[in-house]
């Protein structure tokens, strides 16, 4: 079926779909079930307070908030009005917040929390144009911002006189008009806004259909943060285009036990989480490793997808043993975003899938991974040169390397921007050698770093736990802090022999030979990852550039 906005797609969904439940929601310890019908009539209502507050179309309106339910609620509000949903992710400062809203030029803005509000009062002077704020954890309206619960009672008392405005709004809303402007992460400088139209993630959600078995008897839990297009695509318009209800988990803390809640019969997921979840329940013995996984992600679960950073091969193996199928998919926010995705009927462990229906791509001279399709972006906000430099004759330029096998499935092999090349002239791709290590229980993290040097030196954080475990079974001589245990020169052994183990097969250049330990993981708050859980190679690198400089003097 074809739609002429997402607008009009969530409509007709809750008038087939009514009395059905659209979302499930945790609150005071139990899961509550939202109805399409009560989805459509409260995004309505949110839709009326925004027209009346003077939000025309095109208008940039900012959602700054952590998943909840009434994200999806005003994302569907937003897009009901004809304007545009500018979300910055909830844990930047506020200094990276301002910019972006800023540039974008937002007219109103809701945020979810006070500790939220908190940042936009440092920063609200410098917004000209923003004339309004609603707070959704608020009952009651100050001279800071509205409360969402009286923004929305408001916009049902209004929506009689504006329902034919809203209904005209979503008519002239046509595939080229704007849906979104998404920042990307940016590892040097300002992000730049990624312009994501109605037709580009209606194409991709509809054409991601056609190779996912989704539908109104499954289950999706969500837990990655709608602020990515990764989420807000696969998670939200994807189950809004199948009919699919989705449950929210309430936090990444609380993900296992949510996922024992709702016992879902599908996930999607970043590399990290699968890895994490694989290290805590690793064991000598293969079948009790593989039935913990299956206990942990429940009886009915089909199949889980992994993007927004590479699966190592070694964990999907782990899980596929355990009978549990990871599907692995790739894609870009400037292409709305899924370009491949290995199907559960035809699937390859080690590639990131088949492109999508409509969606083509090739591969470039020097190995880069081109696409073109009806989910590439409109461009980027107010930045022309940038547009021109990433779309060039029709093709995005996506700065992946990769290559296509004989059976069309696409293999990413690294990052042109991160390619190291040695002082000797060899050339290096760091997320194949940080893959191999990854694949080790006792590392959890990898930073391969080389460029210009004689050899490769890599920032490593061991999987404590595991570590643990191996060199004191008993737990009796390493309970202290992971500081203390990271000066140990039994840990250090310990990792020199997995380092060694791990990349036993790859080149001379590919070997790693000096690593420092590291004992706090990087993270999104420390700004050393992305909000996909992608590494931020250029901020560690310039972080410990100190340490690394020591490396290479020893």
């Amino acid at each position: 079926m074809t739609y002429r906005n997402l607008v009009e797609m969530h409509r007709l969904q809750a008038e087939r779909l009514g009395p059905r439940p659209a979302l499930r929601f945790k609150r005071y310890g139990l899961y509550h079930d939202l109805t399409w019908e009560d989805y459509r009539t409260e995004a309505l209502a949110a839709a009326a307070a925004l027209i009346d507050a003077d939000v025309q179309p095109g208008d940039r309106v900012g959602l700054l908030a952590e998943n909840r339910v009434e994200w999806l609620i005003a994302d569907m509000a937003i897009l009901a009005a004809a304007a545009v949903n500018v979300p910055p992710h909830a844990p930047l400062t506020a200094r990276q917040i301002q910019f972006q809203l800023h540039d974008a030029g937002v007219r109103w803005l809701i945020v979810s929390t006070r500790a939220q509000l908190a940042k936009m009062r440092s920063i609200r002077g410098e917004l000209p144009d923003l004339r309004g704020i609603v707070l959704m954890d608020s009952d009651a309206t100050n001279d800071e911002a509205v409360s969402w619960r009286g923004f929305v009672q408001h916009g049902r008392r209004t929506l009689p006189r504006l329902a034919d405005e809203l209904r005209r709004r979503e008519e002239r809303l046509g595939p080229d008009d704007l849906a979104t402007i998404m920042y990307t992460s940016g590892t040097t400088g300002n992000p730049k806004g990624v312009m994501l139209t109605h037709g580009n993630l209606l194409s991709n959600s509809l054409a991601a259909l056609e190779v996912m078995s989704h539908g109104p008897d499954d289950l999706v839990l969500t837990w990655l943060p709608f602020t990515h297009i990764y989420a807000r695509t696969v998670d939200h318009y994807i189950c809004m285009a199948s009919g699919t209800p989705v449950a929210l988990a309430e936090s990444a803390d609380a993900l296992i036990q949510n996922l024992e809640d709702v016992r879902p019969t599908q996930f999607a997921s970043v590399p990290r989480f699968y890895e994490k979840v694989l290290s805590s329940v690793s064991s000598a013995d293969a079948k009790e490793t593989s039935r913990c996984l299956r206990r942990i992600f429940g009886p009915r679960i089909d199949w889980m997808s992994s993007g927004g950073a590479p699966l190592p091969s070694s964990i999907a193996r782990a899980y596929a043993d355990a009978g549990l199928l990871v599907l692995q998919g790739y894609g870009l926010t400037e292409t709305s975003p899924i370009i491949s995705f290995n199907r559960k009927e035809c699937y390859k462990l080690d590639t990131v899938g088949r492109p999508l229906p409509g969606v083509e791509v090739r591969i470039a001279a020097d190995g880069e991974v081109l696409t073109r399709g009806p989910n590439v972006m409109k461009g980027y906000w107010n930045d022309t040169a940038a547009t021109a430099e990433a779309i060039r004759d029709g093709w995005l330029y996506t700065g992946d390397l990769g290559e296509l096998d004989a059976d069309g499935f696409l293999r990413i092999t690294g990052r042109k921007k991160d390619l190291l090349v040695l002082s000797n002239g060899k050339k290096v791709a760091p997320s194949l050698v940080e893959g191999l290590l990854l694949a080790d229980p006792c590392i959890d993290q990898a930073v391969v770093c080389g460029e210009g040097r004689n050899y490769l030196c890599a920032l490593l954080v061991p999987a404590w736990d595991n570590v643990r475990r191996e060199l004191d079974p008993d737990g009796a001589v390493l309970p202290g802090p992971s500081a203390d245990l990271a000066r140990l020169p039994a840990v250090r052994r310990l990792l020199e022999q997995r380092v060694r183990a791990a990349l036993a097969e790859v080149s001379n250049a590919e070997q790693v030979k000096k690593f420092l330990i590291l004992p706090v993981p990087f993270s999104v708050a420390a700004e050393e990852l992305t909000v996909s859980m992608k590494l931020r190679r250029n901020v560690i690198v310039t972080r410990y550039a100190r340490q690394i400089e020591e490396l290479y003097r020893e």
